[in-house]
């Protein structure tokens, strides 16, 4: 395979940014994520890959729940903030609040929407897994343009 033409070419998927909360044991993280498809309307279904190596996977995987906030055009700085793991403390991650879902996973409190996922799939395939959630709750707290890679001009594909 051509591996430049691979890489090109999967790049040329359109991504969102978004935050992944879990929640699990007493302890919480939240991870810049931006591996997120709609999967089904019925029952309604996402899909997101998460890094195996990453706080966030052991989480999800023990847990079976996440919750993703969905990050609007102009919120890169929230999404630069989840690339590395952040301590809660006193209801913020770092700089930015977060409130707990009814699932028990953190969502960014700036965040113009989320939902809350209970694990329907997990495939540990690659280096990342492909989660299969299924949509418990949702939320809307404004209408907004979806914060994309191509926005932020930073790349992870290919």
């Amino acid at each position: 395979m051509d591996e430049k033409a691979k890489k090109q070419a999967l790049l040329m998927i359109p991504y969102g940014l978004f935050v992944l909360g879990a929640a699990h044991g007493g302890t919480a993280t939240a991870a810049t994520v931006n591996w997120v498809t709609q999967g089904s309307f019925n029952p309604p279904l996402v899909v997101v890959g998460i890094k195996k190596d990453s706080g966030s996977h052991a989480m999800v995987k023990d847990s079976k729940k996440f919750a993703l906030s969905m990050l609007a055009s102009g919120q890169k700085n929230i999404a630069g903030a989840f690339f590395r793991h952040v301590e809660p403390k006193d209801g913020k991650f770092g700089d930015f609040a977060f409130e707990n879902g009814a699932n028990g996973a953190p969502i960014i409190s700036d965040a113009p929407a989320s939902v809350e996922c209970e694990v329907v799939g997990f495939y540990e395939i690659g280096d990342h897994s492909v989660v299969v959630g299924k949509v418990t709750e949702a939320h809307v707290k404004r209408d907004a343009d979806a914060l994309t890679m191509k926005e932020t001009g930073w790349n992870y594909g290919g």
